[in-house]
């Protein structure tokens, strides 16, 4: 699950911690950097068990309505929300529960958040059609649930802030984490039952890689990586540079020397994204002329030994898509 999109976002945080928080160990750095990550897959089975603490929110005010209706000899309420199949066998699935049963904090803490969440769900048009619905079976249940969440849970500002208050390190997170979600709904299946399973932390061996050899060499040969920014920016006074643009092109050309497989221009599209998160208005056009600059200095003098083509969209098909994130930079300290 924690792919490329992340692991830069995570290094870019980590390494200007690093120089902000005066931490010159880089072991205990690189710690910080796992440590960090396995956050990110902390919150996807987190968010992942609020579907299970809306659905259990929906079947105690089930309980209330059926009492109250057979007392008053009424028609008893429905059913079909509280016992939706996909959202009982997520709250039976086998990895779920061994992650919940494991964690400080629980969505129980957050109870008048749920409260608040589902009566905005049952006052949506989405939750009365699907109750309305003669189609009653496990693909409809599942797909209602990729609909909520990506209405009103996607993009809560309510959430954001419930998240922000349970860990500094989920500040970036959400918005590429819910992709994941998202992802892990649409490819459930009623067959698998309680052993369906989630997406592994890491794919490979070589994510982990990527990552330990990113920030290794993005803080060991900084110096040498600011000698070739200053060297493509000798119209430019450097020292005026704005210290995110500095971190954004050093840790660029550690991927650009470090990593082979992965072209320049991915990699140069790659930071001018995250400079329009993270830096000024005009860095991203800025970086982008720099990095040109500095990669096809490199190439010419045989320093770097890959072919340099004109940046172009990015396809990734191993990624999540690219998400909108607010950029929010904080020092970092463990829950």
């Amino acid at each position: 699950m924690i792919n490329r999109e992340i692991i830069r976002i995570k290094i870019v945080q980590l390494t200007y911690a690093y120089y902000q928080n005066g931490n010159k160990n880089i072991d205990s750095a690189e710690k910080e950097l796992f440590f960090s990550l396995s956050k990110a897959y902390d919150l996807y089975n987190y968010l992942l068990g609020l579907i299970v603490a809306v659905t259990k929110e929906a079947e105690k005010r089930y309980e209330v309505a059926l009492t109250r209706a057979k007392r008053e000899g009424k028609e008893e309420p429905s059913q079909k929300f509280a016992f939706n199949r996909f959202a009982i066998q997520l709250s039976e699935n086998k990895q779920l529960q061994e992650f919940m049963s494991t964690q400080k904090i629980s969505w129980e803490d957050s109870s008048a958040y749920l409260g608040q969440l589902f009566e905005k769900i049952e006052q949506s048009e989405i939750y009365q059609s699907y109750m309305n619905s003669d189609e009653d079976n496990y693909d409809a249940d599942r797909e209602l649930w990729r609909k909520l969440y990506k209405t009103f849970i996607q993009n809560d500002e309510d959430l954001d802030s419930i998240l922000e208050d349970q860990s500094l390190y989920w500040n970036d997170d959400k918005e590429i984490i819910d992709t994941f979600v998202i992802k892990t709904i649409k490819r459930f299946n009623e067959q698998d039952g309680s052993k369906m399973e989630l997406l592994p932390e890491w794919d490979s061996d070589e994510e982990k890689d990527f990552a330990r050899k990113l920030f290794r060499a993005a803080i060991l040969n900084a110096d040498e990586y600011q000698h070739y920014m200053s060297e493509a920016s000798r119209n430019w006074d450097f020292s005026r540079l704005a210290y995110m643009d500095i971190i954004l092109m050093q840790i660029a050309i550690a991927e650009m020397m470090t990593l082979p497989n992965v072209p320049i221009s991915v990699t140069i599209n790659e930071y001018v994204d995250l400079a329009k998160l993270y830096s000024t208005a005009k860095s991203s056009g800025y970086i982008n002329g720099m990095l040109d600059a500095i990669a096809r200095n490199l190439v010419e003098t045989k320093r770097l030994l890959k072919h340099i083509d004109p940046p172009k969209e990015k396809v990734r098909k191993d990624m999540a898509p690219k998400v909108k994130m607010r950029p929010r930079i904080k020092k970092i300290k463990k829950d």
